[in-house]
């Protein structure tokens, strides 16, 4: 049953929606502390929930709104999930993690109707790269924990400091349950990855050693549209400012185009 991100105990229909309990296994260990889960899985399986809560074939997700709490503690988790505004074009929902008797984190999703608007459709930002023709890096290798051992990348070696093109794919699925995996949807898979964008052209030279951390207390994900595919294309830019306070900013693509943008807000600050 490690063979996955996470693994389903149990999920229980309430009054105040429904409730699933989790054990979080190795490959979703984080970077900047052995005990707690890396941000991109636990995104990926709050995703999870949102997705198949009272969902509608007339609508999809439109945005993702992730505010990090505090630590995100490795182990057992349930994640609450419920409606806060119904409607018949627009609805709002909630994934609560909670862990120790702590809430994690709170990803709040807007759900829009969808409809036929080919005729008026256009897109601002240009493709990158395939990654099929940029070659294997190794780039995420000095960031600890089983999550960044799990996944691949693929880099453009144009990057530098601050700014970059970089491929990212795994093949784990997201969720385990009753010792089998369960049908992770591109949508998860790729929504479990978007967090890595932090890490993968980082401002600051670091090649002696982390004096200075950068991590991230919120996710923002905007779709265009919904993801296809199992690899997520991170065209990323981060900034510092002088007080402390940082941003990572990403076009998201995958191998049709682009889907979405991202934001990271950014504690920043020496080790």
């Amino acid at each position: 049953m490690t063979d996955s991100y996470y693994t389903l105990k149990s999920r229980n229909q309430t009054d105040g929606g429904v409730i699933a309990y989790y054990q979080s296994n190795k490959h979703a260990q984080g970077a900047w502390n052995p005990h707690e889960q890396h941000m991109a899985p636990a995104t990926g399986v709050l995703c999870a929930e949102l997705e198949t809560f009272m969902s509608r074939d007339d609508m999809r997700i439109a945005r993702i709104s992730l505010d990090i709490l505090g630590l995100i503690h490795f182990g057992e988790f349930c994640i609450h999930t419920k409606l806060i505004r119904a409607g018949r074009t627009i609805e709002l929902i909630e994934a609560v993690m909670i862990a120790c008797d702590k809430v994690c984190i709170v990803a709040r999703a807007w759900r829009l109707q969808i409809s036929d608007t080919t005729a008026i459709a256009g897109l601002e930002n240009q493709d990158i790269v395939a990654p099929d023709t940029l070659p294997d890096w190794d780039g995420l290798s000095h960031w600890g924990g089983g999550y960044i051992q799990s996944i691949r990348a693929k880099a453009d070696l144009s990057n530098r400091q601050g700014r970059g093109v970089v491929w990212i794919n795994t093949d784990l699925p997201m969720i385990y349950h009753n010792n089998d995996a369960l049908p992770t949807s591109d949508f998860v898979r790729i929504m479990g990855m978007v967090d890595v964008a932090n890490g993968i052209v980082p401002r600051i030279h670091q090649p002696d050693g982390i004096r200075w951390i950068f991590p991230n207390i919120d996710l923002q994900i905007h779709l265009l549209r919904l993801p296809i595919g199992s690899w997520l294309g991170l065209e990323t830019m981060q900034q510092i400012g002088n007080d402390g306070v940082g941003l990572t900013s990403s076009v998201l693509h995958d191998k049709q185009g682009v889907f979405g943008h991202s934001e990271q807000i950014l504690t920043v600050r020496k080790l």
